[in-house]
């Protein structure tokens, strides 16, 4: 799944103007109950800026809160200038840039703002990619690693009429053995299935119901 896919478009954005005081833009931030803004120069991108980063220069500034807010730009100390999404990026790989960050801007080849991805949007899509949000029983499991494993373990679950949930799979440290987790629909024959999975060759880790 790309950036795109998962963007808030700029209409449903809130946004501040790079020549707004900080008193505006933190009215915004707490009205909105929002971590971050994008910051804009009409319609082009030009930084992020987060409630932190108020916080954090207002106790470097040695000002009165509110001189500091009424005194002090937005552009002023925007962050991620140059940090930014241009949508055809896979989400996954967007994970580690906003582990600390709330938001990130995605922008056309001129820097024109476009929207946002937000951190609770790319940890939504791994819910949804392990199925969290669907009861069912999480299988956790090794396999070796040799074509068309994946393709039997599509065939044992068919063959058991075990409707997959969602399907994650991790690599090993021995290149040679890959971790699956699958989360199948719960029927009363999980037993024979998980059965039928070490006997060809599946080596079962855990297995538990999600309610």
């Amino acid at each position: 799944m790309f950036v795109k896919s998962i963007m808030i478009p700029k209409h449903n954005c809130f946004t501040a103007q790079h020549d707004e005081t900080l008193k505006s833009a933190l009215e915004k931030l707490e009205a909105q109950h929002v971590d971050g803004l994008p910051v804009l120069d009409g319609d082009m991108y030009v930084g992020i800026l987060t409630r932190f980063g108020i916080y954090e220069n207002f106790f470097r500034s040695n000002k009165l809160k509110d001189d500091f807010l009424n005194s002090t730009f937005v552009k002023d100390i925007a962050t991620f200038q140059e940090k930014f999404l241009v949508g055809e990026e896979v989400f996954e790989k967007t994970l580690l840039d906003l582990k600390d960050f709330p938001l990130m801007a995605v922008v056309d080849q001129t820097r024109k703002f476009l929207g946002v991805v937000t951190r609770a949007d790319v940890l939504e899509q791994f819910q949804s990619a392990f199925g969290m949000n669907r009861p069912g029983v999480r299988i956790a499991f090794t396999s070796i690693e040799t074509e068309g494993r994946i393709a039997r373990l599509s065939e044992i679950a068919h063959h058991f009429q075990a409707p997959i949930v969602s399907l994650v799979t991790f690599d090993e440290t021995d290149k040679l053995v890959r971790r699956i987790v699958m989360k199948v629909e719960k029927k009363d024959n999980i037993d024979r299935f998980t059965k039928k999975l070490e006997e060809d060759g599946f080596r079962i880790l855990s297995i538990k119901e999600d309610e």
